[in-house]
């Protein structure tokens, strides 16, 4: 059997290599080709171009490197036509994945598209050109699922990676105990975010939130970790102004999943960071802000009614979001008071989202290659009744 890959950055190359063992734990004799990275090329990949060739961020970047883009793509295309796999899969990189994809199904190759983008969000109509592109898009949620099947597009609910990585229990007193955490007194993890502008827009808001709930719970820890070297002296610079939260704040370099779980609440920006806080079953609020311009045109664009992934799951609102005008300190500190201060309403949330963790938690890798070799044998994709209930919510 011969699998066509195409992985555009390092969380591709993560799923890549879960998946390329999973289908050879199904045909042994299966061989690799295309674009990954480190991992997946010692999984087996004989790999074209490095990794970084499809890392491409930015309006300006894009336009600066899209004639070698297009080069890439054509020699992919010729090399996999050359080549003859059984399937080509896409790896998310969807503006570069979905065009060779399109060539090459037109050409008589099956492909499949691996982490859906968000079209269910924003531009909606790509979904037609989805539709000539792909023999399947695999999902890692439900609600992406469900979009899809009404848009008549194959489609696969695999579950989440990171589902299957974390645990559905925890253990909240060793998480604190590994951090220096005191085991009996509450504690709020801070994830004010990875990017420069989300510290510069949100970075003071939170820690006024932490003054504030510090005043009305003198036992209050303070727990931050920082996703970079240069956002941890952002926020060292920050809490230098504040010395009354340093002496009860402990700044972390990484280590966010450890921090969610020793929490008793988290405050975060939204973004992977709430699903993940949401795995770890942690109650949260998330608060956003962005530049004046980019929320105006985020208001027009984007269609659906929540931004953060455990809403979006569920499909309400379970997860208070405040957003530009309504991320005051004040709103956040009415939001953060009762996960810190009522026992049962924290336990009854935590107990919603391990449920909603368990739903998420399907063997993400080993049902995405039994998707894949469906589509390879020109059979239907695999589907359970689970799946359907999930599409029809």
């Amino acid at each position: 059997m011969r699998v066509y890959l195409v992985a555009g950055e390092l969380s591709g190359d993560n799923l890549g290599v879960g998946l390329m063992r999973s289908l050879r734990a199904r045909h042994p004799d299966v061989e690799f080709r295309g674009i990954g990275g480190p991992r997946m090329i010692a999984a087996g990949l004989e790999s074209l171009y490095p990794l970084e060739t499809l890392s491409v961020m930015g309006l300006v970047e894009v336009l600066k490197h899209l004639p070698g883009l297009v080069k890439v793509r054509r020699h992919l295309k010729r090399d996999a036509l050359a080549w003859r796999p059984d399937v080509m899969i896409g790896i998310d990189a969807p503006d570069f994945n979905l065009g060779l994809e399109r060539q090459l199904r037109e050409a008589g190759v099956p492909t499949v598209h691996y982490v859906s983008p968000s079209v269910w969000a924003w531009r909606q109509g790509r979904v037609a050109g989805i539709r000539r592109a792909v023999d399947a898009m695999l999902t890692f949620l439900p609600f992406e699922a469900a979009f899809y099947r009404r848009h008549a597009v194959p489609v696969a609910f695999v579950g989440h990676p990171l589902a299957d990585e974390l645990p559905l229990t925890n253990d909240r007193l060793a998480a604190r105990r590994e951090l220096g955490l005191d085991a009996e007194s509450p504690v709020l993890a801070l994830l004010p975010g990875s990017r420069g502008n989300e510290i510069r827009f949100l970075g003071a808001t939170f820690l006024d939130v932490a003054e504030r709930l510090s005043a009305e719970t003198e036992a209050l820890q303070l727990v931050i970790p920082a996703a970079s070297p240069q956002r941890r002296q952002e926020l060292e610079a920050l809490l230098a102004t504040r010395p009354g939260l340093q002496a009860r704040t402990r700044l972390l370099d990484g280590r966010a999943r450890e921090a969610m779980v020793a929490s008793d609440a988290v405050l975060l920006t939204s973004g992977t960071a709430a699903l993940e806080a949401m795995l770890c079953h942690r109650p949260m609020v998330v608060a956003y802000r962005m530049a004046p311009a980019t929320h105006w045109l985020a208001r027009h664009l984007v269609k659906t009614p929540w931004i953060s992934l455990p809403n979006l799951i569920a499909r309400e609102s379970l997860v208070p979001e405040l957003i530009q005008d309504a991320a005051t300190p004040t709103a956040i500190v009415e939001h953060l008071r009762p996960w810190l201060n009522d026992a049962k309403a924290r336990a009854a949330m935590e107990s919603r989202f391990a449920a909603m963790h368990a739903e998420l938690q399907r063997g993400a890798s080993a049902r995405a290659a039994e998707s894949v070799l469906a589509v390879a044998a020109g059979r239907a994709l695999p589907d359970d009744e689970a799946q359907r209930v999930e599409a029809g919510a």
